[in-house]
């Protein structure tokens, strides 16, 4: 057996997700490209990379790592490029995305022949947590003024719009795309690409994901754009488990479970946004709180039912492990880093990467 704490990445329930986007790209005409900020573990990118059309960025370590490890089409986008990476970000990117109207001038010389783009803010999202709404006052994350945009228009190929954030209501995003057509549709029609970015939960069990193919494709008649979307989430969704092990059990006031891994230091966004993780198969009569080994109070996962009380030992599974968790992960307090394995589909599981003492001692300095 496999040492916890580690993630187990689902090779059949992520070839669920990749049908879907494969139906997707053959209905709606729409490029899908996978958000490494979201998932970034390129042992799977073998499999996803044959229903995918390349990835998108936020960094130059991110470009470095779409374009060496799962190739196809690989755009860049960051908040703000430095002048002393640009020009690796270029050689390493097939299209790039810039912020805001002064970076693009700063940058547009040296990016070439390279097809640019832009980001547009289009000042309304789906978001629900301030923390996560690019709409928000004052936001840094785009142009919103249609004058400036046009100001170099004939210089752009495309914009780039991400205002969907765990969006999983198809008329909420075709309301959002038509304020978009209403506030930018001249624009929209100079151009030869979109990007709608990612946000959009059309994995979700329910989704109507043929009506969201024909409204892709009637946007993209419409404005005679090459459309393209940018899953993270959407993609590995209900495809990876954080494996854990009862390290102790006591009562106070609930019954408590400590396990050997942590929220902080390996599922972040549960503290971010205050959220709690699907634990065990939740089901049975004996109920735990969930708790991480940091000295952090609020260090809890959520709670869980059992069909028998949890001993020392046991194992438990933590559900929605995949999508912004293992590039978060990090060293807080020092406790072992989760390995990562994959379960194949028949069945068998391999472990692809461990860390180690060596590995924490190398994370600093």
């Amino acid at each position: 057996m496999i040492q916890t704490p580690y993630y187990l990445i689902d090779k059949a329930s992520l070839q669920r997700n990749l049908q879907v986007i494969d139906r997707i790209r053959e209905r709606s005409g729409a490029k899908l490209l996978l958000a490494l900020k979201c998932f970034a573990t390129w042992s799977v990118f073998d499999l996803m990379s044959r229903h995918m059309d390349g990835t998108t960025s936020s960094s130059l370590y991110e470009v470095k790592l779409g374009r060496q490890k799962f190739g196809k089409e690989t755009h860049a986008y960051s908040v703000a490029f430095a002048d002393r990476e640009i020009d690796e970000v270029v050689a390493h990117s097939d299209k790039i995305i810039f912020n805001s109207l002064d970076q693009f001038l700063r940058f547009e010389s040296r990016a070439g022949g390279k097809p640019k783009g832009l980001r547009l803010n289009p000042g309304v999202s789906r978001a629900g947590f301030d923390l996560a709404d690019p709409a928000r006052p004052f936001s840094r994350l785009g142009e919103s003024d249609p004058e400036r945009i046009l100001s170099v228009i004939d210089r752009l190929d495309g914009v780039m719009i991400h205002n969907n954030c765990e969006n999983d209501c198809f008329d909420s995003f075709d309301a959002l795309l038509g304020e978009v057509e209403q506030g930018y549709g001249g624009i929209l029609r100079r151009l030869e690409w979109v990007s709608l970015g990612g946000g959009i939960s059309f994995t979700e069990p329910g989704y109507p994901v043929d009506d969201f193919c024909d409204r892709l494709r009637r946007f993209a008649r419409d404005y005679g754009v090459q459309v393209y979307l940018e899953p993270g989430e959407a993609a590995v969704r209900h495809t990876t488990t954080l494996e854990v092990s009862v390290l102790d059990v006591g009562f106070r006031g609930k019954h408590l479970a400590v396990v050997d891994s942590s929220t902080e230091a390996h599922m972040l966004d549960l503290l971010i946004y205050r959220e709690t993780a699907p634990i065990g198969k939740g089901h049975g009569e004996h109920v735990y709180e969930i708790c991480g080994k940091t000295c952090l109070a609020g260090d809890i996962f959520g709670e869980g039912r059992f069909e028998t009380p949890l001993r020392v030992g046991d194992r438990i599974s933590i559900g929605d492990a995949g999508g912004y968790t293992m590039v978060k992960k990090n060293w807080f307090n020092g406790i072992d880093m989760p390995a990562i394995a994959i379960r194949e589909t028949d069945g068998s599981v391999r472990l692809v990467r461990a860390f180690s003492f060596d590995d924490y001692v190398g994370s600093l300095s």
